[in-house]
């Protein structure tokens, strides 16, 4: 493996982190850092769209201090990984089985270091959609955290309708690539007040948010590309209809979500025998960047969870 940038200053994660490069079957290129923790065991942190490694430096450190590694991974056309489309802001993937191949990436990647188990996956958002097919696809993790997943997007009836009709024709007529309309093409933190944000109530972890898109502008995207989102309508309707897998699941869900669809999760959660949905009141949708309360909650239940499936 071939060593990559990691910027673990501004990310403020454990001493000690490293990246590297790696290669998925189809020769993309992607990110993934190693962050260590104890011997507990190691957590797979499968990030959402628009995200990267460095965001999740201060997770890695929460998880530190409770004994597991961590081990995160910019998802190919974002982060570090190579970009898909000549502009390098579109959030764009061909297909969504094209992320199997950077998990598998990923989990040689852990297997290489020796990371302790047992292993957990916490899959926030796109990541929780990725990882619940990962999960199908036989992942070697004994059991799964899920923040916000992304098994639905949130739009209102018209708006679905056409959502699938224009990300159809745009991917059959070959103009996949260019941004859903109405979508930004500026990053997200940088181009939206916090008071308007859909994603923390804590300014503090937005301003965090801020400075890495203003000192490492490189690591982000804006808007999903349309063949993006015909692929994500596509997946998580798949995801919906399949049985839930056999390991056991703790989904946190904030009751201030906006952004991805409520009623898919509990429609997901509702049939998974060893799952639970936690409820966290006053939460946007990214509760890993909430307030120190509500990531302390998130913390406490994680722990407790993990520990309880270690054996």
């Amino acid at each position: 493996m071939e060593e990559a940038p990691l910027y673990n200053g501004m990310a403020e994660g454990p001493a000690g982190g490293r990246a590297w490069w790696l290669k998925a079957a189809d020769g993309v290129r992607i990110r993934a850092a190693w962050w260590p923790g104890g011997k507990r065991g190691t957590v797979l942190l499968f990030p959402g769209r628009t995200e990267y490694v460095e965001k999740y430096g201060r997770t890695a450190a929460d998880l530190a201090g409770l004994g597991y590694g961590t081990i995160a991974v910019d998802w190919r056309g974002q982060g570090l990984a190579d970009r898909l489309t000549a502009n390098p802001l579109v959030g764009h993937v061909g297909a969504f089985a094209d992320y199997q191949r950077d998990v598998v990436a990923v989990t040689e990647m852990a297997r290489k270091l020796d990371c302790p188990g047992p292993w957990f996956l916490l899959g926030h958002s796109m990541g929780g959609c990725i990882g619940l097919r990962a999960l199908h696809e036989g992942l070697p993790v004994r059991a799964a955290i899920f923040s916000a997943p992304m098994w639905g997007i949130r739009m209102s009836r018209p708006t679905r309708a056409f959502a699938w009709s224009i990300s159809w024709l745009a991917s059959r007529l070959g103009r996949g690539a260019g941004f859903v309309p109405s979508t930004d093409r500026a990053t997200y933190v940088l181009n939206t007040p916090f008071e308007e944000n859909a994603l923390t109530s804590d300014p503090e972890m937005f301003a965090y948010m801020q400075r890495h898109a203003r000192e490492h502008p490189e690591l982000t995207i804006a808007g999903p590309s349309l063949r993006w989102l015909y692929e994500a309508l596509l997946e998580t309707r798949r995801l919906r209809a399949m049985a839930p897998p056999a390991q056991p699941a703790l989904t946190f869900l904030g009751t201030h979500e906006t952004i991805v669809d409520q009623s898919a999760i509990h429609m997901v959660m509702e049939k998974w025998k060893n799952g639970h949905l936690e409820r966290v009141p006053g939460a946007q949708h990214e509760i890993l960047m909430e307030k120190p309360s509500i990531r302390a909650f998130f913390n406490e239940r994680s722990a407790r969870f993990m520990a309880s499936h270690a054996a």
